[in-house]
């Protein structure tokens, strides 16, 4: 057990659950009694993105040669610390949305959060660990001034605003996650710090 205190350390695991809660709390407490508040499309990606951006922080070790010359099988634990991180930021905008009592799917949750985790993983494996951030942040940013989604290029570019039930949508969340997740087990971050 004492690994796991000692992995959960060296990942800023303590740090990135803080952020997340901070996050969720202070974009729910500013929607809170607003026009759009939680119905806007726009609010969960924004919140789940957040989340995720704290997590990221943790997808690179202190060291890459140390990592490398561990003595442990890293795919399982890189695998289960990308999935863990997701299956929390979404845990806990699901909370904070039921405290608060606002309606939202849990299917927009648990898409748009798997893919913007999948891309925040596929961000520290090509990008590292420090800058994992930007691929959702891009592509979030760019899917909010985006045109709005008539065919199917455009809602795969929109996936993370379109409703629940939206085949491309469900299907780009998708194969981010696996394509993240995969590619993050094998290769763990790009260089590191």
């Amino acid at each position: 057990m004492r690994w796991l205190t000692l992995y959960a350390r060296s990942r800023h695991v303590p740090a990135s659950l803080t952020a997340v809660l901070l996050s969720t709390v202070f974009v729910r407490a500013i929607t809170q009694g607003t026009e759009g508040g939680s119905g806007d499309a726009r609010m969960l990606p924004l919140v789940l993105g957040a989340g995720v951006t704290a997590v990221s922080v943790g997808l690179s070790g202190q060291d890459p040669a140390l990592d490398r010359t561990a003595a442990i099988r890293w795919m399982p634990r890189r695998a289960a610390h990308v999935l863990l991180a997701g299956t929390f930021v979404g845990t806990a905008l699901t909370v904070a949305l039921a405290v608060s009592r606002d309606a939202v799917p849990a299917e927009l949750i648990v898409r748009d959060c798997a893919g913007l985790t999948g891309l925040t993983a596929l961000g520290a494996v090509v990008l590292g660990g420090r800058y994992a951030w930007s691929m959702p942040f891009a592509w979030l940013s760019f899917a909010f001034f985006a045109p709005p989604a008539t065919g199917v290029p455009m809602q795969v570019v929109t996936w993370m605003l379109l409703p629940p039930d939206t085949a491309a949508g469900t299907w780009t969340a998708l194969v981010l996650l696996l394509l993240g997740t995969t590619a993050y087990a094998l290769t763990g971050a790009k260089g590191g710090r």
